[in-house]
């Protein structure tokens, strides 16, 4: 059974920080490119950041300099450092395991962001 559990979500004030982790069992890890999506309420879920298996990173424009990816394929887990946080980063953020050039993905539950003062 495949399970993608995150944690590290929580509230924080504007400028505060958080590190998101995600845990995966039941797939190869390494063979998945891994990634970061949030949604916000009202709002489509969007791309936040993504590690391809070969390490290659992609960041949405809104968090880069601020967001870093990482992964340790020997833990099976993939990480999300936020520093200098902004409201408009309040959203669930969710983890992703994509294997390319496939249709298959799976997702996580979803940990809720909060930056409010």
């Amino acid at each position: 059974q495949v399970q993608l559990v995150e944690s590290g979500g929580g509230s924080v004030q504007p400028g505060g920080s958080l590190r998101l982790s995600c845990a995966a069992t039941g797939i190869p890890f390494n063979i998945y490119d891994m990634g970061w999506y949030r949604q916000a309420p009202g709002s489509q879920r969007e791309l936040v950041a993504v590690i391809a298996t070969d390490g290659t990173i992609t960041y949405a424009d809104s968090v880069k300099g601020r967001f870093a990816i990482s992964r340790d394929n020997a833990e099976k887990k993939v990480y999300l450092r936020m520093n200098s946080l902004k409201p408009e980063d309040t959203a669930v953020y969710y983890c992703n395991a994509d294997l390319d050039l496939t249709t298959i993905q799976y997702w996580g539950q979803g940990t809720q962001v909060t930056v409010s003062s």
